[in-house]
């Protein structure tokens, strides 16, 4: 049996459940990443049409991150929060 104090210890680093998505990311580094990088396929109607296929923050997360390897846009994971904190602040607003 493990001991309480393992299980405390675990749950302290642990990464919080509430955090917000995309919280490490910069919105205003996000826009300059986007309007570099995905303004030459996608135009902002693109996010707040009706029949927008992404409900979560997670599948926003895997589209970023497939965008940036298709594309060949070379972000580090940071600079993909960025664009995430960004986008989720103007347009999707996953809590």
């Amino acid at each position: 049996m493990k001991s309480p104090i393992v299980l405390v210890l675990m749950l302290a680093v642990a990464p919080p459940l509430y955090a917000a998505p995309f919280d490490k990311g910069d919105p205003k580094a996000g826009q300059v990443l986007h309007d570099q990088s995905c303004l030459t396929c996608h135009d902002n109607g693109m996010y707040t049409r009706q029949t927008r296929k992404l409900k979560t923050a997670g599948q926003l997360a895997a589209r970023i991150s497939g965008c940036n390897a298709n594309t060949g846009a070379g972000w580090f994971p940071d600079e993909e929060q960025h664009v995430g904190a960004y986008l989720n602040q103007n347009f999707y607003h996953f809590k």
